[in-house]
């Protein structure tokens, strides 16, 4: 069982804009283009312009017994040291200014907040993780809870 689990979709507004993006560069083929047919351009336009959408909106950010999983990524809870829930300007300072070359991140634009994973694993290079949620102090406080439980037991 999940102590934390999220999905990280597109807002809903991504959908339509991205339709009336399709639709736009259909309308310019369709008059750049006059020797195709008119409904071509539509046909094929509009939905290569959602199926760019899927990929983007399938992210999931889940927390579980034994590890922390961003996306395809997995990350054992016993290396996870601290972990500090962000506001949309400690993500944008964690990501500029407080960024390390060797940091790994899982950010999405449109969700402000995020939560920064600190590392303690003496075999792996990465400082830390920058993960963005929109629940960061659940996430937070499930992936800290569970990370204590699991050093507990292999003490």
């Amino acid at each position: 069982m999940a102590a934390h689990q999220e999905r990280l979709s597109l807002p809903w507004w991504a959908w339509p804009a991205t339709l009336a993006a399709g639709a736009i560069l259909a309308t310019e083929l369709t008059l750049g283009l006059p020797e195709v047919p008119i409904w071509l351009p539509y046909v094929v336009v509009l939905p290569l312009s959602l199926l760019i959408l899927v990929p983007m909106d399938r992210l999931r950010v889940e927390v579980t017994a034994d590890e922390f999983r961003a996306d395809d990524a997995r990350l054992p809870v016993r290396f996870v040291s601290g972990v500090v829930a962000l506001d949309a300007a400690g993500k944008r300072e964690a990501l500029g200014v407080g960024s390390h070359p060797l940091a790994f991140v899982v950010q999405r634009a449109w969700i402000g907040p995020a939560v920064q994973v600190l590392l303690d694993d003496p075999d792996d290079p990465t400082p830390f993780w920058v993960v963005s949620t929109r629940r960061p102090v659940e996430l937070a406080t499930a992936l800290l809870e569970v990370s204590r439980r699991a050093r507990a037991e292999r003490a």
